[in-house]
């Protein structure tokens, strides 16, 4: 075959391999990384992240994560050779007075190379915006059949679950929706309210959840209160839940129809990042290795260089949340902050030590925690251990029987920061020499490349050495994202080439490779969507969030007729449904009505002056927050 020749097959092939769509048996599946920044985002894409969701500079709901547009178009341009997709998180309520700046951020974070938007507010789908894909946030509260094929019709590519939904309950929506792609969260910090269903932070303060500056008001200490004025528990984090992790889970969520595995945490740090998802990114391929119908959402290989351990990062504990059994216990009344891995018992206490059997576990710098007597949550750091002694900086509130956690591993963090990640994409190398040029391809089996030099190139002398340096040169890749996995050398008969130019034509292909790389990536346009079809409900109430016109413009446009302002909107919420949740405080005390409990009256909580009344729906198994009017700062406490 004469070179032209090959050259025309080497393009054929490129543009087929470009071109294919994968096995329709094979079902990809894809892990969701939060972005906190640019290094976030780099370190997410090289643990092995499919996916990224950023927050741009406005719009975003981490009012604290924003990134700039110019860090966004880096990080599109670093995730890309990769096939890694970046999406844009503008899940924000919209007033109307925002409403054109929203549309003008839009456009140019989508210029900036954005695979898709993930919005809340409907009125996305009335803008003036370039054709990408949108994702139904998991503040639109989806987790009934109807809303999923709505949210499908209307021309969402993805929707993204209620935390709270149970497996049944995302089955169901999968066989509703079955052109969506479903994401659900599957680690880190739960909102205990319904997604985009929570305005207690608004109920204390200007800040909105629903408008990115969340007052975590569900974290603070309360006290409950009888209907008889009886204090029954003082400064409990009675809204308070642990963390979650559905390691465990993975498979039967994929068998579901899940697709998306996403990891909250676009406020944690570095470490964090790279903890986690690396953990899932492990779990994922076990799978994937396992099973033939299951597919990587992306290109490459992961060395970590460490072993993940999400118990090392932070974590207030950790549940499936209403997976598997929605009786389960999720309260963390003692404390909302990280308690870490359970260490021991302490045996012993002495003037400056503690005497625990795990002792050497612990190692100077980590940092310990413990409930003090009156149950808070007390820590301090290690200075030495002389195991089964332990030396804190602060002995106050230790005592015999007091249990132990670590939640700072100063080894782990240090691993982690000397830890040497890769993610690596496998190529092959061909290198075809003639007496007057040669000819080196990368071929990734997505992606082929080509360079040339001019001759002419004589004969070697020593063949075996001739060939041995081509292989050697070509597979110099250094820091660069591929890992040659193969070398094939093609010639007429033996021939010297210089290292130089073989290196010069190695650095131009990978330039190529890269370029071709980014080329390749493709942003899928948004979904048609279809006019005609209804919202489930005819009328809206303040709890669907309509806080703008073009949002109301699309409700009216899909057959509804009467709409709520949206409560975030609300100047007073006395008397208003401020939480709505799967998680009930009586199930929680075990004093479900429906067993029977001791007590059945009503139930209050304050915190401050805030003052709220508990409702629970049995029928549903469902527990609402009503706000009460605000305690006068006169008030005397109560008993």
């Amino acid at each position: 075959m004469s070179f032209l020749w090959r050259v025309a097959l080497i393009k054929v092939i490129t543009f087929v391999r470009m071109n294919q769509s994968f096995p329709l048996s094979k079902k990809s599946i894809e892990l969701l990384a939060p972005v906190k920044d640019y290094e976030c985002g780099c370190a997410a894409v090289d643990c092995g992240a499919d996916a990224l969701y950023v927050g741009p500079p406005r719009f975003g709901a981490r009012v604290d994560a924003g990134v700039s547009l110019s860090d966004i178009e880096r990080l599109c341009g670093y995730a890309h050779r990769f096939g890694v997709r970046v999406f844009a998180t503008m899940n924000t309520l919209l007033y109307e007075s925002e409403l054109k700046e929203a549309e003008r951020l839009a456009n140019d974070v989508c210029r900036a190379g954005v695979d898709g938007l993930i919005v809340q507010d409907m009125a996305f789908l009335r803008m003036d915006l370039p054709p990408v894909e949108l994702h139904a946030s998991t503040q639109i509260f989806t987790m009934t059949p109807e809303r999923a094929r709505f949210w499908s019709d209307v021309g969402f590519t993805r929707i993204n679950l209620e935390r709270a939904a149970t497996l049944e309950e995302i089955r169901a929506v999968v066989q509703a929706a079955p052109e969506a792609e479903v994401e659900v969260f599957v680690h880190g910090a739960i909102c205990v309210s319904y997604s985009g269903r929570c305005y207690m932070s608004r109920s204390m303060s200007s800040r909105s959840g629903n408008r990115g500056a969340c007052l975590q008001a569900c974290r603070l200490p309360f006290d409950l209160y009888d209907e008889a004025g009886k204090r029954l528990m003082t400064g409990k984090h009675l809204l308070s839940v642990r963390d979650m992790n559905r390691g465990e889970y993975l498979e039967a969520l994929i068998d579901a129809g899940v697709t998306s595995f996403k990891i909250e945490g676009r406020l944690k740090d570095i470490n964090y990042v790279r903890n986690v998802v690396g953990y899932y990114r492990n779990r994922l391929d076990a799978l994937i290795e396992r099973r033939d119908d299951l597919q990587r959402a992306s290109q490459g290989r992961t060395m970590l260089g460490f072993t993940p351990d999400p118990r090392k990062s932070f974590s207030r504990g950790t549940v499936a949340y209403y997976l598997m059994n929605p009786q389960e216990s999720v309260a963390s009344f003692d404390t909302p902050k990280s308690m870490g891995d359970r260490i021991g018992t302490v045996e012993q206490v002495g003037r400056d030590y503690l005497v625990c059997s795990e002792a050497s576990r612990l190692a100077p710098g980590d940092g310990i925690c413990f409930k003090n007597q009156s149950g808070v949550l007390s820590g301090t750091s290690v200075n030495r251990v002389e195991p089964p002694r332990v030396y804190p900086n602060r002995m106050e509130g230790i005592e015999r029987g007091t249990e132990l956690y670590r939640n700072y591993d100063r080894r782990f963090v240090l691993e982690l920061d000397r830890a040497r990640t890769e993610r690596k994409i496998p190529v092959a190398v061909t290198v075809e020499i003639g007496p007057d040029r040669v000819t080196l391809w990368l071929d990734d089996s997505d992606v082929s490349v080509s360079c040339t030099a001019a001759g002419p190139f004589d004969e070697a002398r020593d063949a075996d050495q001739a060939e041995k340096s081509i292989r050697t040169q070509v597979a110099k890749m250094g820091n660069t994202i591929y890992e040659v996995e193969q070398v094939t050398v093609r010639w007429d008969r033996p021939r010297f080439v210089p290292a130089a130019r073989i290196n010069a034509l190695r650095r131009e292909a990978v330039e190529r490779l890269d370029t071709a790389r980014v080329a390749r990536h493709t942003i899928r346009r948004r979904k048609e969507e279809r006019r005609e079809v209804p919202f489930p409900l005819s009328e809206l109430a303040a709890e669907e969030n309509v806080t703008n016109s073009l949002a109301e413009r699309f409700y009216r446009e899909h057959g509804v007729t009467r709409i709520e302002r949206g409560e975030d909107l609300s100047e007073s919420f006395e008397g208003l449904r401020v939480m709505r949740m799967r998680y009930c405080l009586r199930r929680e005390l075990g004093w479900c009505l429906q067993k029977r409990p001791k007590y059945t009256g009503r139930l209050f909580i304050e915190t401050g002056p805030n003052r709220y009344e508990l409702k629970f729906d049995c029928r549903r198994c469902e527990m609402s927050v009503v706000c009460l009017p605000k305690r006068e700062k006169n008030d005397k406490k109560r008993a």
